[in-house]
This record gives structure tokens, sequence and C-alpha cells, in this order.
């Protein structure tokens, strides 16, 4: 089976379905696991791939996300002629259930049924850690010029939420708002986290908002973006990772 993924997430998946050598296309993204990328050919980012190099090494099947990938180049590789799997999970569940899918269209099904699992198990133990706790007041933020926050319906909010954490920007109708330094302020979260991806923030980034904003700046908490935005595989880890995390702000916050 010829493989492309226009994912990162999705291609650490594959190699963890036990498909990494059919792998023959992946993103300049896709760093994971890092031994196993490094052979494989490069076609374009996840905005802009090349469609036409894709055509050529004729997969057999292109994975696709519908938030890091375009519609029009899904189209294309199908008008193409190539089969398509393009999922779009935003929660721990409906990642699960795309393991499965993914796994039944490579030939693994047993392999993503274990994931999967995995993925459910971990989050009814941090839905039933988290339960009768008081919630953790956060934003998440993920880029800077403009400062951009994650809000409701991502996965990001769904995996802290699912952990006990209240996002104040959830109600926002855009995925990733722009947020003003005023706005985060009037909001006064519990905590401020800042992912290493897509944006990396950097101390002088806290020090700026917190100068910006009047919050302290012990409220400005660094977090792993790959742990808390990459859906598949790591989900597991995620969850745990993102249990943990509230757990922490929890107690710094009582305390």
């Amino acid at each position: 089976m010829r493989i492309v993924s226009l994912c990162p997430s999705l291609t650490e998946l594959v190699f963890d379905l036990g498909r990494g050598d059919d792998l023959v296309g992946v993103t300049r993204f896709c760093v994971h696991p890092s031994e196993g990328v490094a052979p494989i050919e490069k076609v374009g980012g996840t905005k802009n791939p090349k469609v036409d190099r894709i055509v050529s090494l004729a997969p057999d099947l292109v994975l696709l996300n519908e938030e890091e990938n375009r519609v029009e180049d899904a189209e294309a590789l199908r008008a193409a002629g190539l089969r398509c799997h393009v999922s779009f999970p935003r929660t721990a569940a409906e990642t699960a259930e795309m393991v499965r899918s993914i796994g039944e269209a490579l030939g693994r099904p047993e392999r993503a049924e274990a994931i999967a699992g995995e993925i459910e198990v971990r989050a009814e133990r941090a839905r039933a850690a988290a339960l009768g706790r008081p919630p953790v007041t956060y934003a998440c933020l993920i880029w800077r010029r403009p400062w951009m926050a994650a809000a409701g319906g991502t996965f990001i909010d769904a995996l802290l939420g699912l952990a006990g954490g209240a996002n104040v920007f959830a109600d926002r109708p855009d995925r990733y708002p722009e947020v003003s330094a005023a706005e985060l302020a009037a909001a006064a979260p519990g905590a401020v986290l800042l992912t290493s991806e897509p944006f990396p923030f950097r101390e002088e980034h806290a020090a700026e908002l917190a100068a910006a904003t009047g919050l302290p700046r012990e409220r400005f908490v660094f977090v792993d973006g790959e742990m808390l935005s990459w859906h598949g595989s790591r989900t597991p880890r995620g969850i745990d990772y993102a249990a943990s995390l509230m757990s922490v702000l929890r107690e710094a916050v009582a305390g």
C-alpha cells in the first residue's frame, strides 16, 4: 500500500498503526517519529502541498485533516482520481472513532482498536478525576501578532474541558479568535496557557503579556502544544497531560 499523509498527527498515527514503511509522502511539518519520517519525501506543507507531485506518487490513500488542510487541495486530489480520507475530530471520543476509521482504511483494525480503547479509558479517567472539583478558568493562546486563542469547538478546548478546564473564550464564534490584551485582562482567567506550537511562546512573550494585561506573571504557563492539539495515537498521552496540567493549576489557584 502507498500512503501520503498531509497532517503531522496522522503521520504519527500511521507509524503507530505499523504502516510507516508504506508512506511515500509527508509534509515538511511531519516531524514524528523523527527517524521514521526523515527519509520520506516531503511534498510541501499542510496549506500548500505539491498536488502534482502527490498525484505522480500514485498513492492508494491520502490522509487529510479538515482543519490542517485546504478543501481545494482535497478536491484537486480527488479530481485526479486519488482516494482521500478526510477527518476532523474535535473531541477525544471523535478521535477514537477517527483512529478506528483510519485503522480500517489501512488494514490495521486491531492496532487501531487498541489505541481507540486507550483514548476512551483515559478520557473517562480524566473526567472522573475532575468530577466535583472546582473548574480552572483559562485562556489558551496559540498565536502572537495578533494574539489568538483557542475557543470552544476546538480539540484543545475539548481536551482541557475533559480535565476540568473552563475556557474564558469558549463562546467566541470563531474557533481561533483574535483577542486583545484588554479582553484578556477583562476575562481574568486563572491561567493563561502559552503553547509551544503553532507559535513557540517564550519568556519574553509571557513578560510582554503580563505587562500589557496587568495580570500576575505567574498566571502565564507554558504548555506543550503537540500534547494538547495533536489528535491520534498521541491523544492518550495528551489526555493525561491535560489532566495533570489542570490538577497542578487547580492546586496553584487553591494555594
